[in-house]
């Protein structure tokens, strides 16, 4: 069988599984490294205490690798601008979301203050905040919400979202960080509102198993690409065994009966 392998035809059949093979593999590789990236922890940097921009920048949309992130911001929290959103978890009926600007780059802030049982007072612990005076805020990063997410109508939001805020701020210069703050419970004291429940973010790995399902697809068309040569050849030897067959019981001389 061999013999008819080592035929020019069937060495550039092989060539071209080889590359075939080679591409799939590729494609195989490609997939196992994805579901390993997909299953890596969050990295637990998050715990470090950072500045805010030494965090991210304004206009810069937030990454889940920083999504729970220790911050500090200094800014000032404007009046007017706080809004009360509803259905969200971390306690209360209500909470209190902030415009705070940013002192040291003058871009706006989302801050998800605190929380209280009656619309009335989470507008009221809101709004103490906004006397003009400097405050330093501590609490966790994380990225912008859309308003797609809000589950209430009827004037009732449930989601931080940047994106709704430059509509309904009074004073805004567009300069926003596409993220929030959810702040610790010095704030929310200050405010008189209750603390936001908030903990560290998960570091659980979850392996993307499909990525790795369709990583051993890949290689299973690797292997059938040069299964699909080999059986090619071995057929071709097959036929001209078969032939050869044939054609020597051909030229046998037929018996002459007396």
């Amino acid at each position: 069988m061999w013999a008819v392998a080592r035929r020019p035809r069937w060495i550039a059949l092989l060539l071209l599984a080889l590359v075939l093979a080679g591409v799939f593999a590729g494609l195989g590789k490609w997939q196992l490294e994805r579901s390993i990236a997909n299953g890596k922890p969050l990295p637990a940097t998050t715990e470090t205490r950072k500045s805010l921009d030494d965090v991210t920048e304004p206009g810069r949309a937030a990454s889940e690798s920083i999504a729970g992130q220790r911050v500090t911001v200094t800014g000032t929290f404007v009046a007017g601008d706080t809004t009360i959103l509803i259905g969200r978890s971390g306690g209360g009926t209500y909470q209190a979301i902030g415009h705070l600007v940013d002192t040291e780059t003058g871009a706006s802030l989302p801050v998800v203050i605190g929380w209280a049982d009656q619309r009335r007072q989470a507008e009221a612990g809101g709004e103490r905040l906004t006397d003009g005076q400097e405050l330093t805020v501590q609490g966790r990063y994380y990225p912008a919400e859309s308003p797609d997410q809000d589950a209430y109508s009827k004037g009732e939001y449930s989601a931080v979202a940047p994106a709704r805020f430059v509509n309904t701020w009074k004073a805004f210069d567009d300069r926003m960080y596409i993220g929030y703050v959810v702040a610790d419970g010095t704030t929310a004291k200050a405010a008189d509102l209750g603390a936001i429940a908030d903990r560290a973010p998960t570091r659980e790995v979850r392996f993307d198993w499909l990525n790795l399902f369709y990583a051993i697809e890949w290689v299973v068309f690797a292997g059938f690409a040069v299964f699909l040569w080999y059986r090619f050849v071995k057929d071709a030897w097959e036929r001209e065994q078969e032939d050869a067959r044939e054609a020597a019981q051909a030229a046998e001389p037929t018996p002459v009966r007396r």
